[in-house]
């Protein structure tokens, strides 16, 4: 398991993935205050929200890379012949595809935040909620690269499989930013359910794709 984990962030780093996702996020959040505007204010009100807006668009960057290239080479095929199943699988891709996108984002949301004249209290109210919202993005991420694997156009049918469903990512992880617990609690409660479930979604989806 470990060097599958290992071998998927070194193939994420290796094949530009992370960093096309972070110029993404980093893009998002440079263009945004020139479509608002100069209004500080506003900005510092409103710019945690895109934070989490821009967070949810980089994770859904390489979800087409996520699951179909080990099924068309055939590397889920030898995983199987060694015992491995599908479910612990997909859980050590979501842990890969974590470890690649996750700490880098928050490091990027530190850059983010200072373009959109956050303060330090809200900064660390985004920082917590990243560390808590993204296992859960990573996890719908590989579920819906297995779902959507083989299909004709499969990252646009990735973006309307996965987008509604991080609506609630995206809301209790703003709605974090306000200083309440519940939206905390909430959003960690959905993040715990994705991680629960997509190992077993994305290992069924696996394992169809392999017939």
């Amino acid at each position: 398991m470990l060097t599958l984990i290992a071998r998927d962030v070194r193939i994420a780093w290796a094949s530009g993935g992370v960093a096309n996702a972070l110029a993404f996020f980093l893009l998002v959040t440079i263009l945004f205050p020139f479509a608002v505007g100069p209004d500080t204010a506003l900005l510092a009100r409103i710019g945690g929200g895109v934070i989490w807006a821009a967070a949810l668009l980089a994770a859904l960057m390489p979800v087409e890379r996520l699951i179909g290239p080990d099924m068309d080479s055939g590397v889920l095929d030898q995983l199987a012949v060694r015992g491995l199943s599908m479910p612990s699988v997909a859980a050590a891709k979501i842990v890969a595809h974590w470890l690649g996108f996750g700490p880098p984002l928050m490091l990027a949301a530190v850059v983010a935040a200072g373009l959109l004249g956050l303060d330090a209290r809200t900064l660390g109210a985004v920082e917590l909620g990243l560390l808590i919202g993204t296992p859960g993005l990573a996890a719908l991420a590989v579920a819906t690269s297995a779902l959507v694997t083989g299909l004709r156009g499969a990252g646009s049918v990735a973006g309307l499989v996965m987008l509604p469903l991080a609506v609630p990512l995206l809301i209790f992880g703003a709605g974090s930013l306000d200083g309440g617990m519940g939206a905390v609690k909430l959003l960690g409660a959905v993040s715990l359910l994705l991680l629960a479930g997509a190992p077993f979604v994305a290992g069924a989806a696996m394992r169809a794709g392999m017939e």
